[in-house]
C-alpha cells in the first residue's frame, strides 16, 4: 500500500491549485496520506482532504498533544524521547512519518528547517520526495544529496548558512545520505 507523507512549513496556510492537483491525483489512486497536526501546511492539507471527504488519512501527533485533526481521522501518537523539546520534540513525529512513508510531498517556504529535515531524511532512506518550493511556485524532485544541494541553491545564502549550522547540512552532504 502506497503511503504519502505530506508536510510543510507552518508559514504556508494556503494550498495552490498545483498542490491541490497533486493531492487530487493521490486521492484518485487511493493512497494513504500521512499528515502532521501542526498549523500551516499540515492544517491546510487536512482541510483540503476533509473538504474532499477523503478518509484514507492518518494524522501523526505527539502522544501528549494532538493539535489539529479536522476530520477526526485515525491518529498515530508518537512518544518523544525523554527530555526532548522544541525542534527535537516535533522532529520525532516527522521521523515516524518518514519511516512509514513510501513517498513524500513537502510544501516548503525555503526557510523551515523542519520541512528540510524531512526532505533529507526521506533521501537518506532512498525514498523519493517532491518539494513544492513556494517562493518559486515550482516543484522539484529530490532523490539524492545532489538534488538537496540543487534545492538549497534556490534559497538565500543566510538560510543555507542557518541550515548548515542547525541541521549539520554541510556534514550530511559530504557523506552519503543513503546508507
Amino acid at each position: 500500500m502506497t503511503k504519502i507523507f505530506i508536510a510543510g512549513s507552518r508559514q504556508l496556510s494556503r494550498l495552490t491549485a498545483e498542490v491541490k492537483h497533486r493531492i487530487d491525483m493521490m486521492i484518485e489512486k487511493g493512497f494513504t496520506v500521512l499528515v502532521g497536526d501542526a498549523n500551516g501546511a499540515d492544517k491546510a492539507v487536512q482541510r483540503y482532504l476533509a473538504d474532499k471527504g477523503y478518509r484514507n488519512v492518518i494524522v501523526h501527533c505527539m502522544a501528549d498533544n494532538c493539535r489539529n485533526n479536522v476530520a477526526s481521522w485515525p491518529t498515530r501518537e508518537i512518544m518523544a524521547p525523554k527530555g526532548a523539546r522544541g525542534f527535537r520534540y516535533y522532529a520525532t513525529k516527522d521521523q515516524a512519518m518518514v519511516d512509514e512513508a513510501t513517498y513524500g510531498l513537502m510544501l516548503w517556504d525555503g526557510e523551515s528547517k523542519g520541512t528540510l529535515n524531512s526532505v533529507i531524511n526521506m533521501v537518506r532512506q532512498d525514498k523519493p520526495v517532491v518539494v513544492y518550493l513556494a517562493p518559486r511556485k515550482a516543484f522539484q524532485n529530490v532523490r539524492s544529496a545532489d538534488d538537496v544541494v540543487d534545492l538549497l541553491s534556490k534559497c538565500d545564502r543566510a538560510s543555507v548558512n542557518r541550515f548548515e549550522r542547525e541541521l549539520g547540512i554541510e556534514q550530511a552532504l559530504h557523506r552519503p545520505l543513503v546508507s
